[in-house]
């Protein structure tokens, strides 16, 4: 029968342990997560900072009612482009309703020219977010991809491309390891190959740097940088800096931007908001910091085998996905809230836990998780 193979393809995910589901949250903060009217300690947020808590004025128009380009732009959004830009460095910015379609626009647009496509090569490492691979694979250019925060991997790529137009991506605090990108070093090498250098630092905006401004702020300034307000702003959108005339290129160019209702009003309101609480919170980085470290301090005498980050991101690798599934299942009754993340999001063979670390969690909360990891692992 027709599309057969839909009833298949569940069903082999099923068997694989690889079927996703989602679960309906009742309520949830930096710290507690409620399901089915039951209270969980939350070590699944990205709300790194804990600024998702503050109460926010529900005022103003919830819809921009048009394109960016028709009528949608309005003087809320020019407002918030502007801040992003005289706080990090950029002559011009463009917003979007979420980080995805941020990422894979600009790499999607950036190489649509019929007269340069085939001169112009994307390097891209191997761990990088969904967003920029689907975006790589959409653009015309050249896709290259190399080893994971590998240097000489990537100066060996670059030397035997004769690209014109090369393009090296990654991003600032990767999403599923929570290690850092060389910044340093992948700014020069773009130098040394006169190649441009893009960074996606949803993961690192508000997290990392003076009063949280990234993993590129100064001298490292990449060419394109995008960042998601999604992540430590607890707010939702995107935005992408560049130089006016990357900007003005992507406007003419970008079909997501040009065709897509324009950011809520509401939303680039909050986001304004949460940004400048981002700025100031460095009593929650201080505080996020303290209890990254107390966890990796509790894991070590435990013997659990955490991957090497020191972010809020700290993966526990534990090889299948059944494996990982039993684990969360086993730390849900001990009221802990984790994730198992599976193939394809993660290589196969490295399904783990992601647990993230919160600036509103105490130290009784991470004493619990590390004493209940070693029971269950």
């Amino acid at each position: 029968m027709a599309f057969d193979f839909i009833k298949h393809s569940v069903q082999q995910r099923r068997d694989a342990s690889l079927l996703r589901t989602r679960i309906c949250v009742e309520d949830a903060n930096a710290r507690h997560i409620v399901v089915n009217s039951k209270q969980y300690i939350n070590f699944a947020s990205n709300d790194y900072l804990g600024l998702g808590d503050c109460a926010l004025a529900a005022s103003g128009e919830s819809g921009s009612r048009s394109s960016s380009l028709v009528t949608g732009y309005l003087a809320i959004h020019k407002q918030l482009e502007t801040k992003l830009c005289d706080l990090l460095g950029y002559d011009a910015a463009l917003l979007f309703s979420s980080g995805f379609s941020a990422n894979s626009s600009v790499l999607k647009s950036l190489f649509n020219d019929q007269n340069t496509v085939k001169d112009s090569a994307i390097f891209q490492d191997k761990l990088n977010h969904a967003s920029l691979i689907d975006g790589a694979l959409q653009s015309d250019a050249k896709h290259i991809r190399f080893n994971h925060n590998d240097m000489n991997h990537l100066r060996a790529r670059l030397e035997k491309s004769h690209a014109t137009n090369k393009l090296i991506v990654s991003e600032g605090v990767f999403s599923m390891d929570g290690d850092t990108a060389p910044i340093e070093q992948l700014s020069a090498l773009k130098t040394q190959h006169n190649a441009w250098l893009m960074i996606d630092d949803a993961h690192a905006f508000g997290v990392v740097g003076e009063q949280g401004l990234g993993s590129a702020a100064g001298a490292n300034k990449p060419d394109i940088l995008v960042i998601t307000f999604g992540k430590a702003m607890a707010s939702q959108g995107a935005a992408i800096l560049a130089h006016q005339d990357i900007v003005d290129y992507l406007l003419q160019t970008s079909r997501e931007y040009t065709y897509s209702t324009a950011l809520s009003p509401l939303m680039a309101k909050s986001a304004l908001t949460q940004l400048d609480r981002l700025i100031n919170a460095d009593a929650q980085r201080h505080a996020l910091q303290s209890n990254i470290t107390l966890f990796k301090t509790l894991c070590a005498k435990k013997n659990i085998p955490v991957l090497a980050s020191n972010t809020p991101i700290q993966p526990i690798v534990l090889g299948s996905s059944e494996n990982a599934l039993q684990a969360q299942m086993a730390l849900k009754s001990r009221n802990i809230w984790l994730t198992a993340i599976r193939p394809p999001t993660v290589p196969h063979n490295t399904a783990r836990l992601r647990v993230t670390i919160t600036a509103a969690h105490q130290a009784e909360d991470i004493e619990h998780l590390v004493n209940s990891l070693s029971d269950v692992l």
